[in-house]
């Protein structure tokens, strides 16, 4: 009889996933092999849906400082009213919007500049990219502090090194050393020159769309990029129910260009969103619907996503909290809403407002992570890295929540029922009472059966103990540094690189620094 299969020494935890014994290693995307979960019964949908058609209907949306956004909606339809020199009401009968997004594709790819990491937003595909938009960074050496362009090059240089991402994201957090309105020019270009991945760009102002715009055009050419989806936007409404024409403008750019682009408020339940979960979804899917048909009435085609941000608050005191089962559940029921619409998704994340990567970090973010992956969420920003209720970018949380975004690959993967994997032969060949380390059926599977984490520590208390007793935040923070010593920039065309570099000069050149 064969003997087991060895187990390797290791310290602090299991061995390196990258070691290539993990065969979920490496795709692009994943390709979810298990069914969303539907939550709710066809009469409650409707009832949302309805309740979203009323308040299109019978309230409205505002819209603010964009005449040309305005002047569409009431050629397709809508019934504007004027609320002021610079802002508009528009209301839209039963149908309307829904008729607009008929055009929008129900999936499509974003290039990335190396073909193999270009990925699929909608159909049964899931992609993850970092958290974004924090203001401040963490690790466990310097503590919450203010980001800069070299943290942000450090995040997306982490992102690049995990095989458990699929998106470089965007803002991965603020770099705050760089003028205000010069910054997207050089986050856009350290997400082009330091990861080969599809990436976001900039919103923050329709000319910084357009720069970024731009410059994939430089990277992709102009030809490819007017076929084809190179780079996305995300766009927030003002919630209650107001568009304003930075995000309008911005979205009618990326649209004429054929780019992709995101649309979501960020609701806080009793603050900005009703109270309750049901009225939160009706006004979260009347606001994105909106943002989604203004990219078919300004190029009927144009990639477009549906999204959601569904946070509770903390009634006692008014704060935001995140990775709670109530916005998990409105994720659930987003998700059925965005395949009645067919219309990809994007939703929730390792949500959490703990101020450490500690166990409520963890608690929380699952929470939140998993009612993406069991609505069918296509496009999941804030996957690693989220802290602080968003305020904070965690260099240790974001070694956490990509193993556990590795995990998910496996999950995802669902069960495959055969002759070979119902392993017969592995009962068989020894017969009742014997252990099966060494028989043919395990030594064919056990290098790929099992989700094999890079991360956590299984080994006995002892053993731990004797190894130095790491716990999980002292092992991520030793891993982020150990991946950012190891990292290698993918190779980007010289001639490509030289262009970009021209184009930030002369833009930053053109304009004085603004800091606000």
């Amino acid at each position: 009889m064969a003997s087991p299969p060895q187990r390797r020494g290791r310290r602090g935890g299991k061995r390196s996933s990258e070691a290539g014994q993990n065969p979920h290693m490496h795709v692009p995307y994943i390709n979810r092999k298990i069914p969303p979960y539907d939550l709710l019964d066809e009469e409650s949908l409707i009832r949302i849906e309805q309740g979203a058609e009323r308040i299109l209907a019978e309230i409205g949306i505002e819209f603010r400082d964009d005449p040309e956004t305005v002047r569409l909606f009431k050629q397709a339809g809508g019934k504007v009213t004027g609320v002021c020199a610079t802002a508009w009401n528009i209301k839209f009968e039963p149908g309307l919007i829904r008729d607009l997004l008929k055009t929008a594709p129900p999936q499509f790819i974003q290039h990335a500049r190396n073909p193999a990491r270009s990925v699929q937003i909608g159909g049964d595909a899931t992609v993850s990219a970092p958290a974004y938009g924090s203001p401040f960074v963490m690790d466990l050496d310097k503590g919450r502090r203010y980001g800069t362009m070299l943290d942000f090059e450090n995040f997306v240089k982490l992102a690049q090194s995990s095989p458990w991402l699929h998106h470089s994201g965007g803002t991965i957090c603020e770099p705050t050393d760089i003028p205000v309105n010069k910054r997207h020019l050089d986050m856009v270009y350290a997400h082009m020159r330091l990861s080969d991945r599809a990436f976001l760009g900039s919103i923050t102002a329709p000319e910084r769309a357009e720069d970024s715009i731009e410059m994939c055009r430089i990277l992709f050419g102009a030809d490819f990029v007017e076929q084809n989806c190179v780079i996305m936007g995300n766009f927030n409404s003002t919630s209650p129910l107001i568009w304003d024409g930075v995000s309008t403008r911005g979205i009618r750019a990326y649209a004429a260009a054929n780019q992709g682009s995101i649309h979501l408020p960020f609701l806080l339940g009793g603050a900005v969103a009703p109270l309750t979960m049901a009225g939160a979804i009706a006004q979260n899917l009347a606001e994105s619907m909106v943002g989604c048909a203004l990219t078919q009435l300004v190029r009927p085609g144009a990639p477009t996503v549906l999204a959601s941000f569904l946070v509770t608050l903390a009634m006692r005191s008014g704060s935001p909290t995140f990775g709670t089962p109530e916005p998990a559940t409105g994720s659930l029921v987003m998700g059925q809403l965005a395949r009645r619409l067919n219309l990809p998704l994007r939703n929730a994340g390792s949500f959490t407002t703990s101020k450490l990567p500690d166990g409520q970090a963890m608690q929380q973010s699952m929470m939140s992570m998993m009612s993406a992956i069991q609505s069918g969420g296509n496009y999941i920003l804030h996957s690693a890295g989220f802290l602080d209720g968003l305020l904070s970018m965690s260099y240790e949380k974001f070694i956490m929540d990509t193993d556990v975004c590795g995990a998910l690959h496996a999950y995802l993967n669902g069960v495959k029922v055969n002759d070979d994997t119902l392993g017969f032969d592995a009962l068989a060949e020894n017969g009742p009472g014997e252990h099966m380390f060494g028989c043919a059926h395990t030594m064919r599977h056990y290098k790929t059966a099992y989700w094999d984490s890079g991360f956590t520590d299984d080994l006995p208390f002892e053993t731990w103990s004797e190894s130095g007793g790491e716990d999980g935040m002292m092992r991520a923070n030793r891993q982020w540094k150990k991946r950012l010593a190891d990292y290698q920039a993918p190779p980007l065309d010289v001639a490509k690189d030289d262009a970009l570099k021209e184009f930030i000069a002369k833009k930053k050149a053109s304009v004085e620094d603004a800091w606000y």
